[in-house]
């Protein structure tokens, strides 16, 4: 019955988010509306939606999503390409897991790590 999710994640200032989501890491706006405080943004069907919350305080912020990814080395090349920062800690590397993964942190300290699995088709 459920077909899709679509995280909701904190954000301090709609024009950096934007800006972030879309002028670094490719993503689009979707939704044929504009709406005050709310922001959605898409790339390769997956889908992200953003609240405004002014009184954020970015070192308080744990929000998270964990996004799958079947070409991560492409991902990461291209993502270094376009001079996106890589969390220090969330270089790219296979974790014992079995999940090559990495991590970036957005404008307001939400947390995006990309995973594939070589287990996994």
């Amino acid at each position: 019955m459920l077909t899709h999710i679509h995280p909701k994640l904190p954000m301090r200032n709609k024009q950096a988010t934007r800006e972030f989501y879309v002028g670094k890491l490719g993503f689009r706006v979707v939704g044929n509306r504009d709406y005050d405080g709310y922001l959605m943004v898409e790339k390769d069907h997956i889908e992200l939606h953003f609240f405004e919350y002014n009184e954020l305080d970015p070192k308080e912020n744990y929000g998270q999503v964990y996004l799958r990814t079947n070409d991560i080395d492409k991902l990461y090349a291209w993502l270094l390409e376009h001079n996106v920062a890589i969390h220090p800690n969330g270089k790219l590397e296979t974790k014992p897991w079995g999940q090559k993964e990495f991590a970036l942190l957005d404008p307001d300290n939400n947390l995006l790590t990309f995973g594939q699995s070589d287990l996994l088709p």
